[in-house]
């Protein structure tokens, strides 16, 4: 018997560069626009600062739109990387291997983030995280993914989105004397963490990575991987533009009906609300559309380096700060130099020193061929 040839899968350099642009607000971007707005003062600096500042409750900034990007971009992955994995029945069974285990390394990976290795505390540490909402969302969503046709999907999509919004307006919370369903103490998500989430809440009440806002996150994963189909399929495949403009009006869409979706259903991150979904999930496919555009259309690469390094080694860049100390490093080869400037440098000079180090590690990395992969 013939041994099955493997189809040759065109990794996305645009999805690694998007990666890595997402990343670089973690491992210090924002620092660096931040102070860059306070030494000049210039009014579009300043505004660009204020997007990196989460929201305390209900509405949007930048900021919000940094963990939900991460994980539409890893749903995107999902299509190529189960098409180099699964080639028949007899591999059906490693894929689900692969997807769960990867799924629930992550959220040990997001406790151990959380609290570091204790073994005596269990009482007080948090469960909840951002490694782990990962995990969960996009194990979900591949675990549909891979079990229905185009149709189901969507009406997956779709049946979460609208259940969670029709969940949280049926049952609010009165445990702690609120009446608003979709408020911090009055939320159905609120009342089920305080119930069964084992540990401490990040917000005490809340916890903006726990059980129940883990639904609409499927989504977002689902959404990642409808376009990831979207764009592994042959069909226009001859006409890329046309391809590009059609992500770009879903990409409209999603933005309208979000906003329209916040008149009755907030878009608000802590609860992953259906609106934030369409909304941030709007963004995102735009900000995908044009990297896409500019990168694997245009062929415009040069310029992507930088991004590709950091978005190579996401899940690195994420834990290495909690055990290798950059901005020591940086004191340490820079701290001399910046010195020399005036006062009112220094945060900025600080930050760029950081980013600097943390760039240089990853590019080390990244020359040796050595990714952290999960």
């Amino acid at each position: 018997m013939e041994k099955e040839n493997k189809p040759e899968i065109k990794r996305l350099l645009s999805l690694d560069a998007l990666r890595g642009f997402d990343m670089f607000w973690i491992m210090g971007g924002g620092g660096i626009f931040t102070a860059l707005a306070a030494l000049t003062g210039w009014p579009v600096l300043q505004w660009w600062a204020s997007q990196l500042k989460h929201v305390p409750w209900h509405g949007f900034k930048f900021e919000d739109m940094i963990f939900p990007l991460f994980l539409f971009i890893a749903g995107i992955s999902f299509p190529f990387s189960m098409a180099k994995r699964y080639h028949g029945p007899e591999n059906r069974r490693a894929l689900y291997v692969h997807v769960i285990k990867r799924g629930l390394i992550l959220v040990l990976l997001g406790i151990i983030c959380n609290n570091g290795i204790h073994f005596n505390n269990f009482a007080n540490m948090r469960y909840g995280s951002v490694l782990g909402r990962i995990g969960l969302a996009w194990m979900f969503g591949a675990l549909i993914f891979m079990n229905s046709g185009l149709k189901f999907r969507i009406t997956w999509f779709w049946g979460i989105l609208v259940g969670y919004w029709l969940l949280l307006l049926s049952f609010p919370a009165h445990d702690l004397g609120a009446t608003d369903p979709y408020s911090m103490e009055g939320s159905l998500t609120g009342y089920i963490d305080r119930l069964l989430l084992p540990g401490r809440l990040y917000r005490k009440v809340h916890d903006p990575e726990g059980i129940l806002s883990t639904l609409p996150a499927i989504s977002t994963a689902l959404l990642g991987m409808l376009t990831g189909q979207f764009v592994m399929s042959n069909y226009l495949g001859d006409k890329p533009l046309k391809k590009v403009c059609y992500m770009a009006l879903a990409a409209i869409g999603f933005i309208l009906l979000g906003k329209l979706w916040d008149f009755t259903f907030p878009i608000n991150k802590n609860l992953w609300s259906s609106s934030f979904v369409c909304f941030v999930g709007g963004l995102s496919l735009l900000l995908f559309t044009l990297f896409y555009l500019v990168i694997d259309v245009w062929n415009c690469k040069r310029w992507t380096t930088f991004f590709v390094v950091i978005g190579m080694n996401s899940i690195t860049i994420y834990l290495a700060p909690r055990i290798i100390s950059f901005s020591q490093a940086a004191k340490f080869l820079f701290g001399g130099l910046i010195e020399l400037y005036p006062a009112n440098w220094t945060s900025l000079l600080d930050s760029i020193a950081y980013v600097a180090v943390a760039w240089t590690f990853l590019y080390i990395l990244y020359r040796k061929k050595i990714f952290l992969k999960i």
